[in-house]
This record gives C-alpha cells, sequence and structure tokens, in this order.
C-alpha cells in the first residue's frame, strides 16, 4: 500500500502550498529569501512529502490537503454529514457514487434546462415589461430552482443516509 506522502502530486497541490506560502510570508512569518527557496522547492516538489517538509514549520492551513477520515468521522450535526454534505466533501454520497461507479451523478433522464428556461424568460420580460423587470425576475426563477434543488439534495441524502444506517 502506498503511503499517503509517496502519492505524487500535480498543479493543484503545487499551486495551493504556493498560495499558503504567500499567505504565510504575508503574515510575517517568512521573508522574502525564505519564500522565493520554498517556492523554487515547491515547483521542483515532486510527492506529498516534499510538499509536507516545505511547510512542516508552517501553521495551519499549509495547503496540502487533509488526511482521508473514515467516513464515521463526518457523522457530525444534526444533518448528520455536517458541511461535507452542502458541498460535495467526504461523506457526500454523490462523491460516493463517484468513487464506486465512475459517474458524476445518480441522475436519470435529461439534465434540467436551468440556463436556457432563465434565458427566456429574461428575454420575454426584457421586451414586454422592461430590463430590469425581466433581470428581477430571472433572479426569482434562479432562487426557486436553487431551493427546489437543495430540497431534492436533502431528500436523497436523507434516503441514502438510511440505507448507511445498519438496521434501517
Amino acid at each position: 500500500m502506498t503511503r499517503p506522502d509517496d502519492i505524487r502530486i500535480g498543479d493543484a497541490e503545487r499551486d495551493a502550498v504556493m498560495v499558503a506560502l504567500h499567505d504565510h510570508f504575508a503574515a510575517g512569518r517568512l521573508d522574502r529569501g525564505e519564500l522565493d527557496e520554498r517556492l523554487d522547492a515547491v515547483l521542483a516538489a515532486k510527492t506529498r512529502g516534499d510538499l509536507r517538509a516545505l511547510v512542516r514549520d508552517l501553521p495551519a492551513p499549509n495547503g496540502l490537503p487533509e488526511p482521508e477520515r473514515p467516513a464515521a468521522a463526518f457523522a457530525e450535526g444534526p444533518w448528520g454529514h455536517g458541511p461535507a454534505l452542502m458541498f460535495g466533501g467526504p461523506g457526500h454520497p454523490m462523491r460516493r457514487h463517484h468513487r464506486h461507479h465512475g459517474h458524476l451523478a445518480r441522475r436519470h433522464g435529461p439534465p434540467f434546462p436551468a440556463f436556457p428556461l432563465m434565458i427566456a424568460v429574461f428575454l420575454a420580460l426584457a421586451f414586454t415589461v422592461g430590463v430590469g423587470t425581466a433581470a428581477l425576475a430571472v433572479l426569482h426563477v434562479a432562487l426557486v430552482i436553487w431551493l427546489i434543488r437543495a430540497a431534492m439534495l436533502l431528500v436523497g441524502a436523507r434516503r441514502s443516509r438510511r440505507h448507511l444506517t445498519p438496521g434501517a
């Protein structure tokens, strides 16, 4: 089994550590020479261990991903999965589905055409009652679509939580 520090990194991980190093420089924890040395080393880094060595003496956030925790660690708060549920992080039902089956989502059928619907509403109202009213109507339509999507995600999360709980 590969240790986490032996995993090779990509540009996204290097960029995250470089941003964290700039933040620490701005906070006065690094001088200009140290920042330049560490940025050069970040660009040459190949593994997570290489990056970890460069930020070991700095407080969080350091730009490195948090170590994986078991799924039981995410069962926090009244909703069961905490912030991870809302933002698609670890413990999110879609993330679990993605990892096991390689699909982006469990949707069936065509996607809901939210953007074309908002454009149609805007154009219809812009030519009849004015651009200001049309913009306000599009914001209302977007809010309704967002609320419906949030409700559907909540129902889906509760269903998947029922399937995850033993004896349910």
